[in-house]
């Protein structure tokens, strides 16, 4: 039974768990989408989702807030150029979310060991399921009594190009 065991340890030592979710952290931030297991994406979530939160920019309103939050994130990524890429560029585009901003999504299982793969993503970077110019509106509530029947017109359409035919 695993009462009480809120951590997923992935078969290793915690020196070399921290330095993997560290390094992929880094490639997710980096890249915005990669592939791997989903043992592996559901501790990645946990582990990079503070982080963004700490680089958004609410939270970083004076100058000591945004050094101190800095270096907190080093010290968990411990690459500059990532550091960087999240504070300037995806902190910016993640300002009005409240959180959730990785997504996994689950692939099939890998050929050689048939390990469960997932995709992990930055939410606000795929533009297939959040385009900028479509926005979603708010659907009104719809009558089911009487109305025209669109269904009509297209049939009709389908009987004369058989008859030019």
């Amino acid at each position: 039974m695993r009462h009480g065991k809120k951590v997923n340890h992935l078969g290793r030592k915690t020196a070399h768990r921290k330095a993997m979710l560290a390094n992929m952290a880094c490639s997710l931030i980096e890249h915005k989408r990669i592939n791997t297991t989903v043992a592996k994406a559901k501790a990645l979530r946990t582990f990079v989702e503070p982080l963004i939160t700490k680089a958004k920019a609410e939270n970083n309103t004076t100058t000591e807030q945004n050094t101190h939050n800095r270096r907190v994130v080093f010290s968990y990524l411990r690459n500059k150029y990532a550091v960087t890429e999240l504070f300037k560029e995806v902190a910016v585009k993640i300002g009005d979310r409240p959180g959730g901003y990785v997504r996994i999504i689950k692939l099939g299982n890998r050929q050689g060991d048939n390990a469960p793969m997932a995709m992990v993503e930055l939410v606000d970077y795929n533009e297939l399921y959040n385009p900028k110019g479509n926005k979603a509106k708010k659907s009104t509530r719809r009558s089911r009594r009487g109305g025209s029947k669109p269904a009509a017109a297209p049939v009709a359409d389908v009987e004369t190009s058989q008859e030019e035919e």
